[in-house]
């Protein structure tokens, strides 16, 4: 019954991390996170975003988004990935 249990449970923290790196950012980005001392992506979207509204040097704020997202799609795929390798059931 173990062997069978890895998989959902893997998917579960994957998913539960890139959540927590999402939510982590959102939070930055509203100034509710982490100090600005401190570096967050969130922060960086923040501090960029006024540079968008203007119109100059918009990639202070689209590369730290780029970071987010290849993050969490990577962290997602590494789930799927381990789930895989890992289910009882898909071996033959």
């Amino acid at each position: 019954m173990l062997p069978n249990c890895f998989g959902p449970v893997i998917v579960t923290a994957t998913v539960g991390l890139a959540s927590a790196i999402i939510f982590e950012a959102s939070l930055s980005f509203l100034g509710l996170g982490v100090q600005p001392p401190t570096a967050s992506w969130g922060q960086m979207i923040f501090d960029g975003y006024k540079y968008i509204i203007s119109g100059s040097n918009w990639g202070l704020a689209v590369f730290p988004i780029l970071a987010i997202m290849i993050t969490v799609f990577s962290v997602n795929l590494l789930g799927d990935g381990l789930r895989d390798s890992i289910d009882p059931k898909l071996k033959r």
